[in-house]
């Protein structure tokens, strides 16, 4: 499908303009601009086979380590190629346009920080680090001593991706911060998600209650758009260079 350049509405270039405060939550749909499959796009080749909970959660983790370690090997291998996109570095631009600026995010890819954005919440944590499975050592290098799936060298456990598998809950204090961002921020951004996985679809409705501009960038409007002040219905990697184009030229 083929997008014509985006007409921005002048009220809310400048409602982004005036904005001391603005809060962000990104999901999947930023991603795979950027070629990032979904976590189930992703189940393809070998493994076709498998399910989500046979791949991402503590109890597959602990029944077979070596599985979903070779899972996640998998994944981070496919991040290799992946850059960050239009959208992704018109949000690092906001960033350095307004004066508050907090970007809540459900992607574990670590594009946004490569793009350039800098206060984020990654309330599903980041793929590319590595953490034990017990005390939640963050590990940056480890001795290969030839087991089936590394270990800490801390405590001895086993290493495991920093990510949040089905059936955990978010990093401690994660939500927190998003939700105080979102209910003190002038203008709220719902860029690429379908605002269906809480506690982080519970974001854009923080924001509304507390009087804030939402806007929703998506190419499918969500449930957000029934009560979003504005509605870009585009990717991001093209609403949202317009919207800092209109705001900020």
């Amino acid at each position: 499908m083929k997008y014509a350049p985006m007409n921005i509405d002048p009220q809310l270039a400048d409602s982004l303009r005036r904005a001391k405060s603005v809060a962000v939550l990104t999901g999947a749909g930023v991603s795979a601009e950027s070629g990032v499959p979904t976590f189930r796009d992703a189940l393809t080749g070998l493994w076709a086979k498998f399910d989500p909970e046979e791949l991402a959660t503590p109890e597959a983790f602990l029944r077979n380590p070596k599985l979903v370690w070779d899972w996640y090997l998998s994944r981070r291998a496919s991040l290799a190629s992946a850059q960050p996109n239009p959208g992704h570095f018109a949000l690092a631009e906001i960033e350095r346009r307004v004066g508050i600026f907090t970007l809540a995010t459900q992607n574990v890819d670590g594009l946004h920080a490569r793009a350039g954005s800098r206060n984020i919440v990654e309330l599903h944590g980041n793929i590319l680090r590595t953490r034990c499975f017990d005390a939640g050592h963050l590990v940056e290098a480890w001795v290969d001593d030839g087991s089936i799936t590394p270990h800490c060298p801390y405590c001895g456990s086993l290493l495991r991706p920093d990510v949040i598998w089905f059936g955990e809950i978010l990093p401690p204090g994660a939500i927190e911060q998003a939700t105080d961002a979102a209910r003190a921020c002038d203008l709220f951004l719902c860029v690429g998600t379908s605002a269906l996985v809480y506690p982080a679809a519970a974001l854009p409705e923080s924001a509304r209650q507390a009087g804030a501009i939402v806007v929703e960038v998506n190419p499918q409007p969500s449930a957000v758009a029934d009560f979003a002040d504005f509605t870009l219905v585009a990717p991001s990697g093209i609403a949202l260079p317009a919207l800092v184009r209109a705001a900020f030229a």
